[in-house]
């Protein structure tokens, strides 16, 4: 099969691979956005310019922007966007970030782990230690600054087993920590927001979908994104059987072969931990196909941070992790 009669044929795939379930999706998110709005006093939504905090993005403008006021005027977001910066960050992403949120007006707060550094309530272990599990202490101190009773963040339960278990409404005590023997039920939509003096909750609206769905919405709405979730040529190194990028931050160790490597990233983060996979996907449409077929989460494929123990992300949550 030639080249072009193979992208037919993902053409048509992708055409008749139905996203009506994506509106159910869609509106669910909406309605917990507008929930956080109106019940919280100091609401804010985690941006990190990210495939799924774009889509949250998304919904939020459908939820507050979309429609106009008496004078004509378009809507704006309610709340401000909060970027925590380990510094060790894509600068395709936050490039993508800033401009993103420059387009529509919205307030923009990024905190630094490098501040907390400075301030000294950040301690790397030795130079190289990757600073995404510190972001923790980091957003604690935003939450602290500006008295923040609610953070909506992108996370979905299909990325990881820790996820899977948490509440649409994550209750955090005073400490920032989540106790998930202690959660809150929400039958019928109804949601316990109760909240005692220095507590906060963790809210996310999309917690059911997938990263089939995703991606699905990405390609019908034509959310842009930035470049390196598409396919591009990169030096790569493989590790533990990962394709670890080869950067300043990260350069090749001692007997390892470097390699240059069509790939795209399934998840982006902090660059000491984050790693692509090999694609040819150039398109939202691909990347359905080749999410139809994958075989392993994105955190499991591409997150070394994940990768030493099954409950890591259960440990860093009970910290304060996102």
């Amino acid at each position: 099969m030639n080249a072009r009669a193979e992208q037919e044929l993902l053409n048509q795939t992708v055409h008749h691979l139905s996203n009506a379930h994506l509106d159910a999706l869609e509106e669910e998110t909406i309605f917990i956005l507008r929930e956080v709005a109106a019940t919280f006093e100091r609401p804010t939504l985690l941006f990190s310019g990210g495939k799924d905090s774009l889509v949250m993005l998304r919904c939020a403008e459908k939820a507050f922007m979309d429609s106009k006021g008496p004078s004509g005027s378009r809507g704006r977001l309610p709340y401000p966007l909060l970027m925590i910066d380990t510094g060790h960050n894509f600068p395709e992403v936050t490039a993508f970030r800033d401009q993103r949120a420059t387009e529509l007006g919205a307030e923009l707060i990024v905190r630094n782990v490098e501040d907390s550094m400075k301030r000294g309530t950040v301690r790397l272990a030795h130079p190289g230690e990757s600073r995404n599990v510190h972001q923790s202490v980091t957003l604690l101190e935003a939450i602290e600054e500006f008295r923040f009773d609610a953070l909506i963040g992108g996370a979905r339960r299909d990325e990881e087993k820790a996820r899977a278990k948490e509440r649409i409404f994550s209750h955090r005590d005073s400490f920032g920590q989540w106790q998930p023997k202690a959660q809150r039920p929400e039958l019928w939509t109804l949601f316990n927001t109760r909240l005692a003096p220095g507590e906060h909750f963790r809210v996310f609206p999309i917690s059911n979908w997938t990263e089939l769905d995703v991606w699905q919405y990405i390609e019908r709405e034509n959310i842009a994104l930035p470049s390196i979730y598409y396919t591009h040529k990169r030096e790569v190194v493989d590790r533990r059987g990962m394709l670890a990028p080869v950067t300043e931050l990260t350069p090749p160790r001692e007997g390892e072969q470097v390699i240059v490597r069509d790939v795209r990233f399934r998840t982006v983060g902090d660059i000491t931990c984050t790693c692509p996979v090999a694609s040819t996907a150039a398109s939202a449409a691909d990347i359905v196909i080749e999410t139809l077929a994958a075989e392993v989460s994105e955190r499991g494929a591409t997150r070394m941070d994940d990768q030493t123990s099954d409950a890591s992300m259960e440990k860093r949550k009970k910290d304060g992790y996102f």
